[in-house]
C-alpha cells in the first residue's frame, strides 16, 4: 500500500469534488464495494484474487469482501468487513483486525460486513442519495442491486443521480473518480515504471527465445514466469502470434515457422496492481524481407510522429488522425493505396489497415477505468465518438493534461499476410517555465528497443535519427544493469546508434 496520507488526501479530494454537485445535506453517501473471491471449482479453491481498482485507489486494502461508505455531508468514513474467525485462524494463523487495517489507510470507523445492509437501508429510508460506481464483476452487480433495491441492469446504467430518483450508478461519482484517476500522482508513476520494468524484461526474454520450430506457448510461459517471479502476474492475456492480423489472438499453439512476423503484445501487473502494456513485432527467421521492412518502417514512422505530437493541450483524437494521414501517405508511396490523402482520410480508408484506435489510458487497469464507461473515460464532454472504422475504436480522444499516461500503438494489418504493431507508453508532463511561458512535453516510459534491422536510416531526417538514438541510449542505460552478459550484448547491438 501507499502511505495512509495518500488515501486520506484522495478521499478528501473526492468529497470536495462531490460537494460541487449538490448542496450540503443533499449529497447523500458514496458506496464502494470491493471484490470477493470467486470459486474455481469449489469455495476453498478460488481463482487468484484481484481487488477492484477504484477500491484500491481510495482504500488500498487488497483483501476480499470489503466495502466502505463515505458520508458526503458529514465526511464520516466507515469500512465494512468481518474479522477472521477461529476456524479460519487454524488454517491462516492470527490475522490483524479490520479496525487495525482500516487505520492503516486513515479510516477510523469499521463495522461488520453484514451491517452494510443496515447502513444503506437507513440512508434509503431517510431519502438520502446513494452514489455508487458501475461494477465490473457480477457478484458486485448482484450485491449492489440487493443493497439499493434495483435491477441488475440499472446497477450498470450510469446517469445523473436525480434521474429516475437515482435508480442507477451515479454519473456524478463516476465523473469525479475519472477526473482524479486520469491524472497520475508521482507515487503512481513510480509504480507504472515498476510495472514497465517487469514488462520490458518479459519482452527481452521473448526476443531471445523466438526460434523456428518451437511452439509459441514455450515463449509465453517464459514471459509470464518473469511477471510471477517478481509481480502479481500479467496485466492482460498475452498476445504472441504469427497471425498478428488478428488483433487479439490469444492462441499460442502454433509451431514457429520461418519467414513470419511475430507480434508480441504483453505487459505486467506489479504487486501494487499497476499495469504495463507494450508491443513489438519481430521476424521469426531473424531477418525482415524487403516487404516486411517497408511496412515496419511505416509503422515506426507513425509511432515517432505520435511521440512528437503528444503533449499537454493536444487532443489525442488529433494525434490519431495525424498518424492515420501519415500512414496513408506512406502506403501510397508503396502503391498500396491510391488517391487524394484528405479524401481517403475523410472516408476512413486508414481504418482498413488500422481498425483500432491509436491508444488508451494506463494505470491500475491496462485500459484504465474503462469499466466506468469507455466514452466517459476517453472523451471530453464536447467530443463525440465517430462511427468510422478505426477512428470509431479510439479509446482515448481527450485533450491531454500533465499526468496522463497513454499508449501510442499504431499498426498495419493485411489479412493472410501480416500484422505489424509497435506500442509504447507515454507520460505527458510540464516542462520548463520561463519568460516565454510554460513549455510542455512527453516522456516515453517504454524501454524496449525498436528493431534496427527493419529501419532504413537513409530515409530518416537528422531529427528522426537523433530521437531514435537518444531513445535507444536511454534503453541501454536503464535496462542493461539487470541483464546477464549474453542479454547485455544483444541489447548493445540493438540499441546501437544509426
Amino acid at each position: 500500500m501507499f502511505a495512509k496520507e495518500i488515501y486520506i488526501a484522495r478521499r478528501k479530494a473526492l468529497l470536495e469534488k462531490m460537494a460541487q454537485t449538490a448542496p450540503q445535506g443533499k449529497r447523500g453517501i458514496a458506496l464502494f464495494v470491493g471484490n470477493v473471491e470467486a470459486a474455481a471449482q469449489y469455495k476453498d479453491n478460488a481463482y487468484k484474487f484481484r481487488q477492484d481498482s477504484s477500491w484500491l485507489y481510495y482504500f488500498g486494502l487488497d483483501e476480499p469482501r470489503y466495502a466502505a461508505i463515505l458520508d458526503l455531508d458529514s465526511g464520516e468514513e466507515t469500512i465494512f468487513a468481518d474479522d477472521v474467525e477461529i476456524g479460519d485462524i487454524i488454517w491462516m494463523g492470527p490475522q490483524p483486525s479490520v479496525a487495525s487495517k482500516a487505520a492503516e489507510v486513515g479510516v477510523n470507523h469499521s463495522a461488520s460486513y453484514g451491517s452494510l445492509n443496515i447502513a444503506v437501508t437507513k440512508a434509503l429510508a431517510t431519502g438520502r442519495n446513494i452514489h455508487f460506481l458501475p461494477p465490473s464483476r457480477y457478484y458486485n452487480t448482484m450485491k449492489l442491486a440487493a443493497l439499493v433495491g434495483i435491477s441488475n441492469e440499472d446497477v450498470a446504467r450510469v446517469a445523473p443521480i436525480d434521474e429516475d430518483g437515482g435508480k442507477h450508478a451515479s454519473k456524478e461519482l463516476v465523473q469525479a473518480v475519472i477526473s482524479m484517476r486520469l491524472v497520475k500522482e508521482q507515487c503512481e508513476i513510480e509504480q507504472i515504471d515498476d510495472a514497465g520494468a517487469l514488462g520490458q524484461r518479459m519482452h527481452t526474454v521473448a526476443r531471445n527465445s523466438v526460434k523456428v520450430g518451437i511452439i509459441e506457448q514455450e515463449i509465453v510461459g517464459k514471459m509470464e514466469g518473469v511477471t510471477l517471479s517478481e509481480g502479481w502476474g500479467v496485466s492482460f492475456p498475452t498476445i504472441l502470434t504469427q497471425h498478428g492480423e488478428t488483433l487479439h489472438n490469444h492462441l499460442h499453439d502454433k509451431v514457429i515457422e520461418p519467414g513470419k512476423l511475430m507480434v508480441i503484445d504483453a505487459g505486467a501487473e506489479n504487486n501494487m496492481h499497476y499495469a504495463s502494456d507494450f508491443t513489438r513485432t519481430l521476424p521469426t527467421s531473424g531477418k525482415f524481407t524487403q516487404k516486411q521492412r517497408d511496412i515496419y518502417q511505416i509503422v515506426c514512422d507513425c509511432n515517432e510522429l505520435a511521440f512528437n505530437l503528444t503533449k499537454p493541450g493536444v487532443a489525442y483524437r488529433d494525434v490519431h488522425l495525424a498518424v492515420a494521414k501519415l500512414m496513408l501517405e506512406d502506403l501510397r508511396s508503396l502503391d498500396i493505396v491510391r488517391g487524394n490523402l484528405d479524401n481517403m482520410l475523410h472516408e476512413g480508408i486508414a481504418g482498413l489497415f488500422q481498425p483500432h484506435g491509436l491508444g488508451h489510458n494506463m494505470g491500475l487497469d491496462v485500459h484504465d477505468m474503462e469499466d466506468l464507461g469507455e466514452d466517459l473515460v476517453g472523451y471530453d464532454p464536447d467530443q463525440k465518438r465517430s462511427t468510422q472504422l478505426g477512428l470509431g475504436s479510439l479509446r482515448m480522444a481527450r485533450r491531454l493534461v500533465p499526468g496522463n499516461v497513454i499508449t501510442d500503438e499504431p499498426g498495419i494489418y493485411i489479412e493472410g499476410s501480416h500484422g505489424i504493431r509497435l506500442e509504447n507508453e507515454l507520460l505527458t508532463k510540464k516542462g520548463t517555465l520561463n519568460e516565454y511561458g510554460q513549455f510542455m512535453y512527453f516522456e516515453a516510459i517504454t524501454l524496449i528497443p525498436m528493431d534496427l534491422d527493419a529501419i532504413n536510416p537513409d530515409i530518416m531526417t537528422a531529427e528522426d535519427k537523433k530521437l531514435l538514438n537518444d531513445y535507444h541510449a536511454r534503453v541501454y542505460e536503464v535496462i542493461s544493469p539487470y541483464l546477464n552478459d549474453e542479454e547485455k550484448a544483444w541489447l548493445e547491438k540493438y540499441t546501437r546508434a544509426i
